[in-house]
């Protein structure tokens, strides 16, 4: 009896050690579960300028799925080019409890009231492809626009050779892509001996708005060679009113490399158009947001690359 007792209290000893030794087990799989998913269910606000673009559209997406991808919940919204209502739907967004904030601003100077809306809020925000000038940004995702606009008025120079007018359609007036782009394009045509830009009007990066903008020049001139255009949607717009007038020998350039851009520079349509990659961009402002989520550094300027097509 004595023996069979001994051999029990063992028997004991060894289940208690082994359930001590899984709840361990288990405890330590949830530890490393939960830091592996930190950031999930985080909700992040996103802020388009316009969904009628479509290089904004690959922006979004990029960025919705890659969001989803790290297990990250997205709320976006579509100011539709009008800045009273992108404060109006940040201010949603803040009110709904969002986590971060990425936003592109219509106008880099009225966002700024959302922006500081956010920051008494505590929630950390991000601007993409255009900065703000006003309230405290973590980071801001973008390519180099006024590089952009440099490469696109050195290309019209080296296609056209000594001297030649341009005309330069404008984006929104009071965007950073607007005033950055056409700073890089006037630097490089200042600095081409016997060049001009013979007309400068704002078209608000719109394909209709290209289209009117560049009918209303031609009317008053025919003499320049090239047109740039802040965006490819106004591009398009002065190919239009360009092949309408008979004038198929002027060079156009466009900025985003849109698809409907690459398609018309590969038809010969356009010249060339500036690809900043725009679903790129969406994947890092993502990245760039979770780590700011998990409290670790992210760069101030966070840079996207920038190609020619032609």
């Amino acid at each position: 009896m004595k023996h069979i007792w001994k051999l029990f209290v063992m028997v004991m000893i060894l289940f208690i050690v082994s359930a001590c030794s899984l709840e361990g087990g288990d405890t330590k799989g949830t530890e490393e579960k939960g830091a592996k998913d930190d950031t999930a269910a985080k909700k992040i606000g996103i802020s388009i300028s316009t969904l009628n673009n479509p290089y904004f559209v690959t922006l979004k997406d990029s960025a919705e799925a890659k969001a989803k991808e790290l297990g990250m919940e997205t709320t976006t919204v579509d100011a539709q080019n009008d800045p009273a209502k992108q404060v109006s739907d940040i201010e949603d967004l803040i009110q709904q409890g969002v986590d971060i904030l990425l936003i592109n601003p219509a106008d880099s100077s009225a966002i700024a009231a959302a922006i500081n809306s956010a920051n008494n809020a505590n929630i950390p925000v991000i601007t993409v492809d255009r900065s703000a000038e006003g309230g405290e940004v973590v980071a801001h995702v973008a390519s180099d626009n006024a590089a952009g606009g440099k490469m696109a008025g050195e290309y019209i120079i080296e296609q056209l050779g000594e001297e030649a007018k341009v005309v330069e359609l404008e984006g929104i007036p009071g965007s950073s892509a607007a005033r950055e782009r056409g700073a890089g394009f006037n630097e490089a045509i200042a600095a081409a001996s016997g060049y001009e830009v013979a007309s400068k009007q704002a078209a608000n990066f719109d394909r209709a708005q290209g289209l009117t903008v560049m009918e209303n020049i031609i009317q008053s001139t025919k003499d320049f060679k090239a047109v740039f255009a802040h965006n490819d949607e106004m591009a398009l717009g002065a190919v239009q009113a360009l092949n309408a007038a008979g004038l198929t020998d002027v060079i156009v350039v466009g900025f985003d490399a849109t698809e409907d851009a690459v398609k018309a520079v590969e038809d010969g349509k356009m010249a060339a158009t500036v690809a900043q990659k725009p679903d790129l961009m969406g994947e890092q402002a993502i990245e760039a947001a979770q780590k700011v989520l998990k409290d670790e550094t992210v760069e101030e300027f966070i840079p996207v690359e920038l190609e020619l097509i032609k």
